[in-house]
């Protein structure tokens, strides 16, 4: 036998003084305190799993996940209002995955698979009525641009919604658009939305019910000729009444109008319109702008302002669609 001398023993002793020291006190106090907590995470993670297979603590946990579908309704005051999916965890798909992972129950990162859960009553379930926003449960914020005249600051704002990876809802003049349907087929292919907003920018309540046909129908005939699937129709100055919506109706058009208006055409600092933004954007609004140098100026921080709530900024599409953002 080896025996250790005395100053060997003592030395020992002070070097796991040391390491103990510096793991309570230390350098190494925050990783020791880390592997601590994993560790005691992961004991009572088991001990609550005692006897519970991994199958059964899915279903069990699935159903503090389920989230029941919103129907689309008609309100008083917001007119119709799109539904919203909701969502349940697909118990075998999400087992499947945790278990080829090896996963364990509890972890922060646990593989939940889900399925939409479609609502029951749907916004085409709804008799025609004009739209001013989205469903309140829905984190998306939709995006009109109402282009009428003049295009000076529309390339600017293009550019920016191609910088920021986001696309828009343009909602063009017809006169407007007869003139400019190179431009409007480039913006279709860059992905963003195009559709009707009246042919001659007119107060739509002021025509007959026949003009108001021809005013829609001259734009959405040009707006096919470019290929685009269009569902909206945006009245000029927000002037609309039953009669222009039965007249969009007859051509499958909703009648949109918004929730928040910049109400840019008065040229107000771009700042001041992003701070609105900031102040007043909710789930599922929708935000009117037009190509000028106040919104120019302004969108960037505005989608800022939009994902700094936790809203995703798109088209009017998007933000009206009952399909869940998860």
């Amino acid at each position: 036998m080896i025996r250790k001398s005395p100053a060997r023993i003592a030395a020992m002793l002070i070097a796991l003084w040391a390491v103990w020291m510096a793991g309570t006190y230390g350098p190494l106090a925050p990783f020791v305190e880390a592997v601590k907590l994993r560790s005691s995470e992961t004991a009572a993670v088991s001990e609550e799993l005692k006897g519970v297979g991994l199958k059964e603590w899915i279903e069990a946990e699935a159903a503090k996940r389920k989230i029941e579908p919103a129907d689309a309704v008609i309100d008083r005051v917001w007119k119709a209002i799109p539904g919203y999916n909701g969502r349940e965890v697909d118990v075998h798909a999400t087992y499947s995955r945790a278990k080829a992972l090896g996963v364990l129950p509890g972890s922060a990162d646990f593989p939940w698979v889900y399925r939409e859960l479609t609502a029951k009553v749907r916004l085409d379930d709804l008799p025609y009525m004009p739209i001013y926003r989205g469903n309140p449960a829905k984190p998306a914020v939709g995006l009109m641009i109402n282009v009428a005249w003049g295009d000076e600051y529309l390339a600017r704002m293009l550019k920016t919604l191609d910088k920021e990876k986001v696309k828009a809802t343009f909602f063009f003049d017809g006169t407007w658009l007869a003139k400019h349907k190179e431009l409007a087929a480039e913006m279709m292919a860059k992905g963003h939305e195009l559709s009707n907003h009246a042919y001659t920018h007119p107060d739509m309540s002021k025509l007959s019910l026949q003009r108001q046909k021809e005013e829609i129908g001259k734009t959405e005939a040009l707006l096919k000729e470019l290929g685009a699937g269009n569902k909206w129709f945006a009245p000029p100055s927000g002037d609309y009444d039953a009669r222009t919506v039965r007249a969009a109706s007859e051509f499958g058009l909703r009648t949109v109008l918004w929730t928040i208006d910049t109400i840019d055409w008065k040229n107000p600092p771009s700042s001041a319109v992003v701070a609105k933004i900031a102040a007043r954007v909710g789930p599922g609004n929708l935000i009117l702008m037009h190509p000028t140098k106040a919104s120019d100026g302004a969108l960037s921080g505005m989608i800022e302002a939009i994902r700094a709530k936790g809203y995703a900024p798109g088209t009017v599409s998007e933000a009206l669609s009952p399909r869940r953002t998860f």
